[in-house]
């Protein structure tokens, strides 16, 4: 039997040069992507190998996101970017804000 339980696909990068900021974002898109996985990975896991594995992708994948998210709002605090500039950040899923702190 094989399960499936992919998220979605995995975000692309443009062919273009890419501005730091946008490479920040781009990495907090594939962290949101990675711990999305590592969850839906962990819901369908029964082995308990399997349960470990999926527990350290999970902290591997918010502790990714955590930092990529500090230095975005590094760049945004140092003024590099515009003081209004309201860019897309992924949302973590629920729950796990919670889990960061």
């Amino acid at each position: 039997m094989k399960a499936y339980f992919r998220v979605s696909q995995r975000p692309k990068s443009g062919d273009a040069p890419q501005t730091y900021e946008e490479s920040l974002l781009l990495d907090l898109q594939l962290a949101k992507w990675e711990l999305e996985n590592a969850y839906a990975g962990f819901d369908y896991a029964t082995d308990p190998d399997m349960i470990d594995y999926y527990i350290y992708s999970v902290n591997a994948a918010m502790k990714r996101y955590k930092y990529v998210f500090g230095k975005y709002t590094a760049l945004k605090k140092s003024s590099l970017l515009p003081g209004d500039a309201q860019t897309d950040i992924p949302p973590l899923p629920e729950g796990t804000l919670q889990l960061l702190t």
